[in-house]
């Protein structure tokens, strides 16, 4: 009898074990984590707001996007100099924060549809005697690092005759050059400087020349077709419901969300 009740008593634990594993598989499952890797200085796409916490367009836009999928958007910051080898490591599943898709980049991502246009400019404080791309000549340029201000500048022949380009982390630390009189201009994102001439009016002047339009794109890991599929039928899907018209429309106060 005593053997029978050994015998039941294992019986009954191994059973409660595998109803704890069950349960655990479940809620694991309920908690599958898409992780995001952003430049959270990046306004108005993905920015700290004053209470320190992530916000911006595209922050909204991939949470929505992640929900569609059935996953839970995880926002990884991280230095947008490395960012294509943080999405090779595994560490991060997708590049999403005004990511500008270029052939160079085609080379080492795959990237979803374009859903925004975008365009490299020049901007100048407003006191600035620089009022077009040739009075550039022997002034000192100022842009984020690894980034696609830089192959625009590369690519235009006044290259050749600014002074000195100076790289910086981010696009808030370029600008901060700029207005201390350590640069005299400084090659950034449109849809950035839109922002930052709203909230600091009469700051900042924008040369009517820009240097190259482009558009913005999610990028995913090379061979991972099948998270690319996905998360292009859940962008597909608020492009049809209005999801992402109401997104756009809470940050830029119009739709600009390509369709």
């Amino acid at each position: 009898m005593k053997k029978m009740g050994l015998i039941f008593t294992l019986l009954l634990a191994l059973s409660v074990v595998l109803a704890g594993c069950g349960t655990s598989k479940a809620d694991s499952s309920d908690k599958k984590e898409l992780v995001i890797g952003v430049d959270d200085q990046f306004a108005p796409m993905g920015f700290r707001d004053d209470k320190n916490e992530l916000v911006g367009f595209d922050i909204d836009y991939a949470k929505a996007a992640a929900k569609e999928m059935g996953y839970t958007a995880k926002f990884q910051p991280i230095d947008w100099s490395t960012k294509e080898a943080e999405l090779q490591s595994g560490r991060i599943d997708l590049i999403w924060n005004g990511y500008t898709i270029t052939d160079e980049r085609k080379q080492k991502v795959l990237f979803s549809k374009p859903y925004l246009e975008n365009a490299q400019v020049i901007v100048t404080k407003a006191d600035s005697p620089i009022k077009k791309l040739a009075d550039l000549k022997g002034k000192n340029i100022g842009l984020q690092a690894q980034s696609s201000a830089s192959e625009a500048l590369n690519a235009n022949p006044i290259k050749k005759d600014v002074k000195n380009v100076s790289e910086y982390k981010d696009n808030v630390l370029a600008l901060n050059d700029l207005k201390s009189g350590r640069t005299d201009a400084v090659v950034i994102d449109e849809v950035v400087i839109d922002y930052y001439m709203k909230k600091e009016k009469g700051t900042y002047t924008l040369l009517e020349e820009s240097l190259a339009p482009e558009q913005y794109g999610v990028g995913v890991k090379k061979g991972n077709e099948e998270l690319l599929n996905k998360l292009q039928k859940a962008l597909d899907t608020m492009n049809t419901n209005g999801e992402a018209e109401k997104i756009s429309k809470e940050w830029f106060g119009e739709s600009k969300v390509l369709k």
